[in-house]
């Protein structure tokens, strides 16, 4: 067991196995030295929980400690829980990844889009990246208006060949194709055919009895000599770029949804998952281990090795003007140190996720992760409070993956992945 003060008031508790120590002195450090709040961190191998750890402030108003069971939203690792859903669909037959949307979704066969493909709506080149009409400011809470303005937008680019981050609009297009082919909402459906069978503190869609377990957000504030990479840019400058209009057309969600009761109510699949690292640990625990786990079989093995094969890249995401690496709605590991001008502003940690080759994840908004590593049988998770700068992960929560490699026998990540 671990119980350390790490500031006045502020301490950090937990278990930790035989070698993974270092990893709990990463945790550790990011209260000290990098500015953490509130956060949690997880990582199992072979299924077996190897460090499961908390501590900070959970909320600051309030005086409430982080404790064991405290929860937070995960922004965009949400994305990697509404991809496994519709990867369990293909597991089991139901779901052809690589047919017509058409052929489940018939509305959305409008303007060009006639040959998207789920595939497609999971690598991030569906063209549907943001709304370009104004969203009402309850829209991200109406699912049927939400996916009726999809199937009706006009692609920004011509479907399939190039791919522009589809931060906010993900949850609805891969979300509506869980929805009709499993007959469920894509929360109910996440709820018992995967969070509950692996026993996961995890929604799509809060209860509000759990309310009170939830850590409020705390966003970074850039200084005005910050912003001024090119994606900020775009939000300051071209009000009509895809940056923008990811960024601000989402109603009420931008001026504070992730901190309400609605926000966290509603089912927003691209941004408002609520778990802690045990629960972004433990959905991926099955993917690093053949997926299935504890009498649990989430995908068989062909699904499990197409998830995590890289489906689109580009040097230039259209959305987030960096360079970026998908599979098939997974992140993959993404070297940007010497291409990211966030980078030079933040620290090399910043704009990049430097993971295994085999491993693939999502990152959350403020830096959050969660990710599988089949090649060495890792699953991790960290979550936190405080949001850190640039647009991936941030020197936090890549410290704690450096130190969970090298645990593992890792040597180096010079060659943009973690290798032996």
């Amino acid at each position: 067991m671990i119980n350390e003060k790490v500031g006045d008031g502020v301490a950090v508790a937990g278990t930790v196995a035989a070698g993974f120590e270092p990893v709990a002195e990463q945790f550790i450090e990011n209260f000290r030295s990098r500015g953490e709040l509130g956060a949690s961190a997880c990582l199992t191998v072979g299924g077996e929980i190897k460090l499961d750890l908390w501590g900070g402030v959970a909320d600051g108003k309030a005086g409430r400690a982080w404790d064991r069971d405290t929860v937070s939203i995960i922004f965009s690792c949400t994305k990697g829980a509404t991809a496994l859903c519709a990867h369990v669909l293909a597991s089991r037959g139901q779901l052809d990844i690589d047919a017509p949307v058409a052929e489940i979704w018939p509305e959305f066969a409008q303007h060009g889009k006639e040959r998207v493909t789920t595939r497609m709506m999971l690598d991030h080149s569906s063209a549907v990246p943001a709304l370009r009409a104004a969203v009402k400011p309850d829209g991200p809470y109406d699912w049927a208006y939400m996916t009726e303005r999809l199937a009706a937008e006009e692609p920004f680019w011509e479907p399939g060949t190039r791919n522009g981050y589809h931060g906010f609009t993900f949850g609805w297009t891969v979300g509506e194709i869980v929805r009709r082919v499993s007959g469920k909402s894509l929360g109910a459906f996440f709820q018992d055919e995967i969070a509950r069978p692996l026993g996961l503190d995890f929604w799509i869609g809060l209860p509000e009895a759990i309310e009170p377990r939830v850590a409020p957000i705390v966003p970074y504030v850039y200084a005005a000599n910050e912003a001024r990479t090119p994606f900020m840019t775009a939000l300051a400058k071209e009000p009509k770029s895809i940056p923008s209009l990811f960024f601000f057309n989402n109603g009420r969600w931008r001026s504070g949804g992730a901190n309400s009761r609605e926000g966290h109510a509603a089912e927003i699949g691209a941004a408002n998952g609520i778990t802690n690292a045990r629960g972004l640990a433990g959905m991926y625990a099955p993917l690093a281990n053949g997926g299935a786990l504890n009498g649990v079989r989430l995908v068989d093995a062909t699904t499990l090795a197409r998830m995590g094969e890289v489906s689109m890249a580009t040097h230039f995401d259209a959305t987030l003007y960096i360079p970026t690496r998908f599979a098939l709605g997974f992140m993959k590991s993404m070297d940007n140190r010497k291409r990211s001008m966030g980078a030079t502003l933040w620290g090399e940690d910043c704009d990049s996720v430097i993971l295994g080759a085999p491993a693939f994840g999502h990152v959350g908004a403020g830096g959050s992760l969660g990710f599988a590593d089949p090649a060495c049988g890792l699953s991790f998770g960290y979550t936190m409070s405080k949001m850190g700068p640039g647009i991936l992960l941030n020197a936090r929560g890549q410290a704690l993956v450096d130190a969970a490699y090298r645990a593992l026998g890792y040597r180096s990540k010079d060659a943009g992945v973690w290798l032996r």
